[in-house]
């Protein structure tokens, strides 16, 4: 179950993260994909975001920089904001604080990022605390369109009309460069950019975000 836009009380309840942006003087979205870098589905990203001139955002699994470093290398020379998303991709409310900790800082040391997205969008409130603490001026990223596009039940027309129907100025966006999330992404990703770049947006990376 989930929702493809984020609702004002979670927003509320977590105050301190980032959910999206003030829609700026040239419009401009924020487009982010979670869990590569892997082979095939980033080096496919990468080809529909350059054919726009398109900046975004890659919040990265430890274990898979770890394992196609070439890969993260591409990402890193196309300009590209990354981000940690822990080393093996851990649910907060699952995992014991420390634990979870560890586990950011472990795939720190390969990311090196002061951007960081929570797997599922869960940590508990602690996990929150004890991660800026080890990284002061963390900047943790949410989102405020949700593509579904991990959702194998989710028909690749579906998925493109939850990004064009709820993406709107500011709005940070959630995809996913991920096998699973593959067949959707393929579909909706140059589809939506070409809607989008028609009505005159931009695409900027986190790195942007003021």
């Amino acid at each position: 179950m989930y929702l493809v836009k984020t609702p004002w009380l979670l927003k509320k309840l977590y105050p301190n993260l980032i959910w999206d942006a003030k829609p700026q003087a040239t419009r401009c979205i924020y487009l982010t994909f979670d869990d590569g870098p892997i082979p095939i589905v980033t080096p496919f990203v990468l080809n529909i975001l350059k054919k726009y001139n398109a900046q975004a955002t890659f919040f990265c699994i430890g274990d898979n920089v770890r394992k196609h470093p070439a890969v993260f290398e591409q990402v890193k020379a196309g300009g590209h904001a990354i981000g940690n998303h822990t080393f093996n991709h851990l649910k907060g409310w699952d995992t014991p604080n420390n634990l979870y900790l560890d586990d950011f800082v472990q795939a720190d040391k390969l990311i090196n990022s002061q951007l960081f997205r929570p797997p599922y969008g869960r940590a508990k409130r602690k996990q929150v605390k004890l991660l800026k603490a080890a990284k002061p001026g963390l900047q943790i990223v949410m989102w405020n369109v949700l593509s579904g596009d991990f959702d194998v039940n989710l028909s690749p027309e579906r998925c493109l009309s939850n990004v064009v129907d709820n993406t709107a100025a500011g709005s940070i966006v959630l995809f996913h460069d991920s096998l699973k999330a593959f067949d959707r992404l393929e579909y909706a990703l140059p589809r939506a950019m070409e809607y989008w770049s028609a009505q005159g947006y931009e695409f900027k990376s986190l790195k942007n975000l003021q």
